[in-house]
């Protein structure tokens, strides 16, 4: 029994030994690899890349020269390739590891822009998921969203919708919904509490109010589509306002 014992304890120690050994070896062998080239994982949003491996490439060899043939991958800054990429206003998060024969492995997420901020005497602005207001991409157009106004160009300028943060439940309210998405084509937004609605159709801009008690606005409205405008006409009304709660006020 204890001889049984001895050789299970023997045989576990040796495993560790070889384990080690070969721990010991792979690492051995890593030191001696040298950089073997730039691999890129970009994931496109929508099938749309807002940022290109080219220019990913472009950034990688213009901030790091050392990256070259004979390069110890030891000595490849991973930390630093990750930190100059995550300055990109279009890139969400990246990581950077050493793959086979030496090749830098750069996997890159893009942000997802979910609306876009329109100004008719400056550069427009994306708004992305996490809130966040990025510039527009000179290659690619996303089909999003609209908002216009004074307050949204305040906010663009803010680089975030930090203060104003019901816009975010608005916006994914409107894009999430099938049918909202197609009939509201523009959030016009003056103030905090002062929001319009531009239709797909009906010429009618609809008062809206501030961003707040959403869902119940929104049943107004689908009230207003279902009874009231196919009765009276869908450019009967030149007002329409939800924004005084329980009323559809119609003028």
């Amino acid at each position: 029994m204890k001889r049984t014992k001895l050789k299970k304890a023997l045989g576990f120690v040796t495993l560790c030994l070889v384990l080690v050994g070969f721990i010991g070896f792979v690492e051995k062998q890593a030191q001696h690899k040298s950089f073997g080239g730039l691999e890129i994982d970009l994931e496109a949003v929508s099938g749309v890349y807002f940022v290109e491996e080219k220019e990913i490439e472009e950034i990688i060899y213009a901030a790091f020269p050392i990256l070259k043939a004979g390069l110890p991958v030891t000595e490849i800054p991973l930390s630093a390739v990750e930190k100059r990429l995550a300055g990109h206003p279009f890139i969400k998060a990246v990581q950077a590891s050493i793959g086979h024969k030496g090749i830098l492995e750069v996997t890159i997420k893009q942000h997802e822009p979910i609306a876009r901020i329109a100004r008719p005497l400056g550069a427009d602005g994306y708004i992305t998921m996490e809130g966040l207001i990025i510039p527009t991409s000179p290659t690619y157009t996303s089909r999003v969203l609209i908002l216009e106004g004074d307050y949204a160009e305040k906010l663009m300028d803010q680089g975030s919708v930090d203060e104003m943060p019901e816009l975010m439940p608005l916006i994914h309210f409107v894009t999430e919904d099938e049918f909202w998405s197609a009939q509201v084509t523009e959030l016009e937004i003056n103030k905090k509490d002062d929001i319009r609605l531009h239709q797909q159709v009906g010429k009618q801009v609809i008062e809206l109010g501030d961003a707040l008690d959403i869902e119940s606005k929104f049943r107004r409205i689908e009230v207003l589509y279902k009874e009231i405008l196919p009765r009276k006409g869908w450019n009967a009304y030149e007002r329409i306002s939800v924004k005084f709660k329980n009323q559809i006020v119609c003028e």
